[in-house]
């Protein structure tokens, strides 16, 4: 009797609310997850010591979050804004974080005004430190145009990314021939190799343009948001094209056909596509491996709906190597279908919250 009197007594003192939040818990923690992970556009995953670091242009600047997910968005914090006035005071879009030799360097496209938006040129920033959420000092314009030394010259660039190749640091974006009063200019795959990471080296020198009937047809021919893939000493640049407002926006590939010979010559690269491609357009992308180093994975944007505009959101799905060695993206996952989270994910987060 006594028993079941303090059995009562503690069904009582259990609140709907203390229900409620053991099912949140438990839900919390899933093996799956669905697309899109969050809103955004231009996604950058850069992937170091246990970490995914996501760099994002917000309002007039631009921020980084950490997590030990790629599903999940850690804590933000704004690491650099806009200067009032100057060539960078607005328009900010697509930055990049990259760790070169001890130091953090963020590559981003600004311009003076827009729309038209017949402004934008490529900055670089520098963190203060080895630590990416410490202060950023802005190292100005990079040259982008034919003339590395004279920064007067310098033409329209967006887009810009860098890698090391067999020791040497290249950079590529998606640029203007030559300077034009209309935003409605096609845009092409530059290359150029890097004296440092805050200075373009050499001349730049086209390797791609919009040619082929899959990248054309549209309103505006062009190649944006490149990205650089590697697997061994095979070396992929995969880039968007079409028009980045519509459904057709879609990813091509080039490939580095000599892996010995010249990158800054375009006949040694190979072009390849539609590689991956979704009902509402898929565009600008990164890539990073699962937590435990087991899977490759994509991190793109897509618009949310087939109207067009640029209400986009980021989404994740794991891709594979083919026999020959080059990437299989396969087709972008519908929203809301149920995915498997990259591997090691559900161990971690399960690990953290049984350390609370």
């Amino acid at each position: 009797m006594m028993r079941s009197f303090f059995a009562l007594l503690l069904l009582l003192l259990i609140t709907p609310d203390t229900f409620t939040q053991t099912e949140v818990r438990k839900a919390e923690i899933s093996k799956y997850f669905t697309n899109p992970v969050f809103d955004g556009a231009d996604p950058w995953f850069f992937q170091k010591d246990g970490y995914y670091y996501y760099c994002f242009s917000e309002g007039s600047g631009i921020s980084i979050s950490r997590s030990e997910f790629i599903t999940k968005r850690g804590i933000k914090k704004k690491v650099w804004e806009a200067p009032a006035s100057g060539w960078n005071r607005s328009c900010i879009w697509a930055p990049e974080l990259h760790y070169i030799d001890g130091r953090w360097y963020i590559y981003y496209a600004a311009g003076e005004s827009g729309p038209p938006f017949i402004h934008q040129k490529t900055g670089v920033l520098q963190s203060a430190t080895d630590d990416p959420f410490s202060s950023y000092t802005d190292k100005g314009m990079l040259c982008t145009g034919d003339y590395p030394n004279k920064q007067s010259d310098n033409v329209w660039a967006i887009d810009m990314t860098v890698f090391t190749y067999k020791k040497a640091l290249y950079a590529v974006w998606s640029g203007w021939e030559k300077p034009a009063l209309t935003d409605k200019t096609s845009q092409h795959l530059y290359i150029a190799e890097m004296e440092n990471p805050f200075t373009i080296k050499g001349p730049r020198v086209k390797i791609s343009s919009p040619t082929e009937k899959w990248e054309t047809g549209g309103p505006l021919d062009l190649q944006e948001g490149p990205e650089i893939l590697q697997k061994g000493n095979s070396l992929f640049i995969i880039y968007s094209c079409r028009e980045s407002w519509t459904v057709d926006y879609r990813m091509g590939m080039l490939k580095l056909k000599d892996e010995g010979g010249l990158l800054l010559s375009p006949l040694n690269w190979e072009k390849s596509g539609p590689v991956f491609s979704g009902p509402f357009g898929t565009g600008h992308c990164s890539f990073v491996k699962s937590p435990d180093g087991s899977e490759e994975w994509i991190i793109y944007h897509s618009k949310k709906s087939a109207k067009e505009g640029w209400q986009r959101d980021v989404r994740a799905q794991q891709f594979v190597w083919n026999k020959k060695g080059y990437p299989d993206f396969g087709e972008a996952a519908a929203v809301g279908k149920r995915l498997k989270r990259p591997s090691g994910e559900y161990r971690i987060e399960k690990k953290m919250r049984e350390k609370r």
